[in-house]
């Protein structure tokens, strides 16, 4: 399309200079001249805002992929049609300066692993979030992965203006068809559908070529790149860089299986799979932050004066010897006030002796008990392991015992959740103190329900400690209607307790309707089966009355209702066995030979010149494949 620098386009976006230009859209910086700010006009072809239906997908996607809001998403801003300029529906987009993914692979060649990661992580975080909305990129590759001058990564094209079929795709510019498709999944390749199992794939193709600086395959034409995705299995990357991890290498494997049901389902569950294959390799990447408990170092116990039962008591004594002192000045005072000649105790004097000895006491042994006078402080232990934490109380002469083991989402495996008595807790010494250790993230396993009634399937799954979520019907050309296909999640799959499983039942096989394609043409005829879903066998025969490559026959002929997968027979023309020497007589030897391979005949020639002798004769009848000699002078 011709540029449009310079244009104002629908009374508000100045065009500054093209930026990038593909087969269906050229991208420009602009200026927002209503709010005075820098932004990114994408203008679609002028061919394609005569098309009614693309034009109408474009804006339903556009508005879908505006409600996406991530940092690591490059933001939509405005969509729509230009009006009173050049005839063309565009997008507005935050302007990303900086470079793409592909720029940095063209200077560094590969990336380390920790280099991969780092890209990896924020473009998988993006997809998670488009995918969680049911929106698709269908088109990941370098070109899409934005990197702005102050490092921040973008992920662009949010399945906006894509063709969906590779028959389509055929028909773009083939630079940009030829990128494109070395990231298309199979299932986008054959059928032209998409769903998040195909970004995954894509991330896959991404993450190897980052790994090793080149795409799976290569090749000259695009047909020859989708070939090879749809009939070959991706390599791994550890027969080109065996230092590469196996949990990475066999991550991108998994990701780019052919088969959609083996890869992990959406961005999110990859993104997850590759922190914890990072935390695993790197494990200073998880640090626990507890910062309510106290720091897991070994006290010292303090050093406090010995206080010995003797002392304690002899100081009793002297209060108490006081106290006596002073009930004993109160008596005889008493007495002498009543003039008593006796200095006798009386039973009342005695019992306020002893209850004022107990109250002491009392109040000495619950002071000591209070302060924790000879108790040793428990250090902090949660996020240790058993044996480090029987190690540190070892040093205190305290024992360590496990009390309880419990699964934990945030603790890691091993690591202690919590103690009685916790951090900063006292215990008398040699005591013990109890772990609570944790079993790591509790994860059940989906059991297969292939084959089972409903009944028999839910309770499988329920017996497990899983909900049962919906249970959804469809088509299936193995499994008998009313019997469990699947779940979703699938089979194998390890989720939390409590997570909601969806199972599938069978319909039985699709019922679909099959039409004649006697006389019409048989590659036509096996190309429009097959994508039905037929099972199609073709065998060639001779006619006389069917010109060569058509349909002689098909078997079933015609149903208003057939199995989706059943097999058709079709019978193609070879055309007639036995066909009649034309006559050749003074054509040039280039000219009478396409003559007669045209029917099916082969041909010796002998001498140069013009056709001047025919054997056999002309008229003769002769099988299809039968050998003339021309003889030329």
């Amino acid at each position: 399309m011709s540029d449009l620098t310079g244009e104002l386009i629908d009374d508000r976006y100045l065009l500054k200079r093209q930026i990038a230009s593909g087969g269906m859209a050229t991208i420009y910086a602009g200026i927002d001249t209503r709010l005075d700010r820098s932004v990114a006009v994408k203008i679609m072809h002028a061919h394609l805002a005569n098309d009614e239906a693309f034009v109408s997908r474009f804006i339903k996607e556009a508005k879908a992929t505006a409600a996406l809001s991530h940092p690591n998403i490059v933001s939509i801003q405005d969509q729509g049609w230009n009006e009173g300029g050049p005839p063309a529906v565009f997008l507005v987009m935050e302007l990303v300066e900086g470079s793409t993914l592909r720029d940095l692979l063209h200077q560094s060649g590969s990336f380390s692993t920790d280099q991969a990661m780092r890209f990896i992580t924020p473009i998988l975080s993006a997809l998670a979030a488009a995918h969680q909305l049911g929106i698709i990129h269908r088109d990941i590759k370098p070109e899409n992965i934005l990197i702005s001058n102050d490092g921040r990564i973008k992920v662009a094209d949010f399945g906006l203006a894509r063709n969906t079929s590779l028959a389509q795709t055929m028909t773009a510019e083939s630079s940009v068809v030829l990128g494109s498709v070395s990231y298309l999944s199979p299932e986008q390749v054959q059928r032209g559908i998409a769903d998040a199992r195909s970004d995954v794939y894509a991330i896959g193709i991404l993450l190897f070529e980052m790994l090793l600086g080149r795409k799976p395959y290569d090749g000259e034409t695009p047909i020859q790149i989708a070939y090879r995705h749809v009939n070959d299995r991706i390599p791994n990357v550890k027969e080109f860089k065996p230092e590469i991890p196996d949990e990475i290498a066999d991550l991108i494997f998994q990701a780019t299986a052919p088969n959609p049901d083996q890869r992990p389902k959406d961005a999110e569950l990859l993104l997850n799979q590759i922190r914890d294959i990072q935390a695993k390799l790197d494990p200073k990447r998880r640090q626990m932050s507890l910062e309510l408990d106290l720091p897991p170092v070994t006290p010292k116990v303090s050093k406090k004066p010995k206080v010995s039962i003797g002392s304690a008591f002899g100081g009793l004594k002297e209060k108490t010897n006081q106290l006596i002192s002073s009930n004993s000045t109160n008596l005889a005072k008493q007495e002498d006030s009543v003039r008593t000649k006796k200095r006798k105790v009386s039973k009342r004097v005695k019992r306020n002796r002893i209850i004022a000895l107990l109250i002491l006491l009392t109040m000495i042994f619950g002071g000591y008990q209070l302060l924790g006078v000879g108790k040793i402080s428990v250090p902090s232990l949660v996020g240790m392991n058993q044996a480090e934490a029987t190690e540190v109380l070892s040093e205190l002469g305290l024992t360590a015992e496990v009390a309880e083991e419990i699964f934990s989402e945030d603790i890691a495996k091993g690591k202690i959740i919590s103690t009685s008595p916790g951090g900063g807790g006292r215990v008398s010494p040699a005591g013990k103190v109890a772990l609570v250790i944790s079993k790591g993230q509790e994860r059940i396993e989906i059991p297969s329900v292939t084959n089972l009634t409903p009944d028999l399937a839910t309770q499988k799954i329920a017996e497990l400690g899983l909900t049962i979520g919906d249970v959804n019907e469809a088509f299936d050309m193995k499994i008998p209607a009313g019997f469990a296909i699947g779940t979703d999640p699938k089979s194998g799959d390890k989720v939390k307790r409590n997570s909601v499983v969806n199972i599938v039942v069978s319909k039985g096989v699709e019922q679909v309707s099959l039409i004649s394609y006697v006389g019409k043409g048989g590659d036509e005829a096996l190309s429009e089966l097959t994508n039905k879903g037929f099972d199609v066998n073709v065998v060639y025969k001779f006619s006389d009355r069917v010109f060569k490559g058509l349909v002689i026959s098909q078997t079933p002929e015609i149903s208003d209702l057939i199995g989706l997968g059943s097999k058709v027979e079709l019978v193609l023309s070879k055309g007639p066995e036995f066909v009649f020497v034309p006559n050749v007589l003074g054509k040039s030897k280039n000219d009478a030979s396409l003559d007669l391979e045209n029917l099916g005949l082969k041909v010796v020639t002998k001498g140069s010149g013009k056709v001047n002798n025919i054997s056999p004769a002309i008229g003769t009848k002769v099988k299809q494949g039968a050998v003339i000699t021309l003889t030329l002078r």
